[in-house]
């Protein structure tokens, strides 16, 4: 396989849409167990908030070189307030609208002993008027893009996806989407979707062999009218099934052979690194080998976390 070769990357814009989320943290020891029931005890002795979902796809291609704008909503609360500073400080422009009946989405981790022993999760949808605003936003924000991700979290956020893919694809504008739930419909004339192995499966069923995978995604990404479908398939690595209707092509890359330390966050860092190369001039193909490259870093490091472009130039 020829040598890959960074593309410039300092001239991309992507747009990232989507659910975002504060993600907490508190890191504690256990030497006991509980009297009270058969549960760890956890000392807590320091905590850390780090922005998750679509906030860690923007901050993937911000950290990847590129000038990333975040668009989303969020609750007129103290975790939403945490949210926007820490996106503060990322150098990315960022539209947050507030909806008062809205509950920032909080995913909090307990962490004992470098594990993660148990995760709260806080959400609730947010309302109508909130969610037109912000398409109005993605409209205005739309020229001045190369390319758009939808991270989908299923927290709401993405009720307009659709128009938001149409406006976009009318605009000339590839788009990319992380998708959730068993109805892919709603993805229909997406440039690319990203599912992970379990997610694909929840929508497809399983397969017994790598021409009946071929087949069946072969039908789904006729059924959408998708361009390509990139699946993560933790350690089989990942596969791209493109090609137009009787050109199809299936391109697979095996999985670093590395670490595993922790798998969270990990979909948002291929996403991320797929935008940013094709935003980039990169042909997808070179884009989905880089993308492997920089999911085989972030694996290794604790939960929602970023891989730097001078890490993925040394791995490469």
């Amino acid at each position: 396989m020829n040598k890959l070769t960074l593309p410039d990357t300092s001239p991309a814009r992507i747009l990232v849409v989507g659910d975002v989320m504060l993600d907490r943290y508190w890191f504690g020891e256990v030497s006991r167990i509980s009297p009270e029931a058969p549960v760890p005890v956890v000392k807590v002795e320091r905590s850390e908030e780090r922005p998750g979902g679509a906030a860690n796809v923007a901050r993937n291609c911000a950290a990847l070189g590129a000038k990333v704008s975040l668009l989303s909503v969020v609750g007129a609360d103290e975790a939403g307030r945490s949210l926007a500073r820490l996106m503060q400080g990322e150098g990315i422009e960022t539209s947050l609208h507030e909806d008062a009946a809205l509950s920032t989405t909080i995913k909090l981790r307990v962490v004992g002993r470098q594990q993660q022993l148990l995760r709260i999760d806080f959400e609730n949808s947010p309302t109508h008027e909130v969610l037109r605003a912000k398409l109005a936003d993605f409209e205005r924000q739309l020229p001045h893009c190369d390319l758009v991700v939808l991270s989908d979290y299923g927290k709401g956020g993405l009720a307009h996806i659709g128009e938001m893919i149409r406006l976009a694809r009318a605009a000339g504008k590839p788009v990319l989407a992380d998708p959730k739930g068993e109805d892919y419909a709603r993805y229909a004339g997406a440039t690319l979707l990203t599912p992970n192995r379990a997610e694909l499966r929840q929508v497809i069923g399983g397969w017994s062999s790598e021409s009946a995978l071929e087949v069946k995604v072969t039908r789904l990404r006729e059924e959408l009218g998708l361009e390509a479908l990139l699946v993560t398939r933790s350690e089989e690595g990942m596969t791209l099934f493109r090609g137009a209707k009787g050109k199809e092509e299936t391109l697979h890359e095996s999985a670093q052979a590395r670490e595993v330390y922790d798998v969270s966050g990990a979909g948002d860092t291929v996403i991320a690194s797929m935008a940013v190369m094709l935003a980039s001039g990169a042909d997808m193909h070179t884009a989905m080998r880089i993308a492997n490259r920089t999911a085989g870093i972030v694996v290794g490091k604790l939960g929602t976390a970023v891989v730097q472009l001078d890490e993925l130039r040394a791995a490469l």
